[in-house]
């Protein structure tokens, strides 16, 4: 099954699952649970915003840090420039905060409130180089556009 044939059979099942809910942390936890158990990823989960910093939120995967200030890293240059990050070789990215040596790719799409404005992100790391794409960017974006538009923030 290719990667679009598989985002194809999981978004619809998505949707359903948080369709109705608006509880933020609940909705979270159960994406990035949904996403980790499809793709195998080494780390998928939410950072939220507080203030002038993320804070870590639901995920999956290994421990992570805390709290990343924003503008640093690759989560706080997404939340930074309002725009996903797609990034094939974390070593290769200026700033990167390595929470896992294991980390090798990653990918962090902004998630906005229904004012437009960044209230988290969609954080994935994986342990191989070169993962994420433009396949991953346009599922991952369609479905923070639907949180956006479920869940109830802060």
């Amino acid at each position: 099954m290719t990667k679009q044939e598989k985002y194809e059979e999981l978004m619809p099942q998505l949707l359903g699952l948080i369709e109705g809910e608006t509880n933020a942390v609940s909705v979270m936890a159960n994406v990035a649970a949904m996403l980790h158990e499809a793709f195998g990823w080494w780390w998928t989960g939410f950072y939220t915003i507080e203030g002038d910093r993320l804070e870590l939120g639901p995920f999956q995967g290994p421990v992570a840090c805390y709290r990343i200030k924003h503008g640093r890293g690759v989560c706080g240059t997404a939340w930074a420039r309002n725009a996903t990050v797609i990034v094939p070789d974390v070593e290769q990215f200026p700033g990167h905060i390595a929470c896992s040596s294991l980390s090798r790719s990653e990918i962090v799409v902004p998630v906005h409130d229904s004012n437009d404005e960044v209230v988290a992100v969609l954080d994935i790391d994986s342990r191989d180089l070169a993962t994420f794409d433009e396949t991953d960017k346009k599922y991952l974006e369609e479905l923070v556009i639907t949180l956006s538009k479920t869940v109830v923030w802060g």
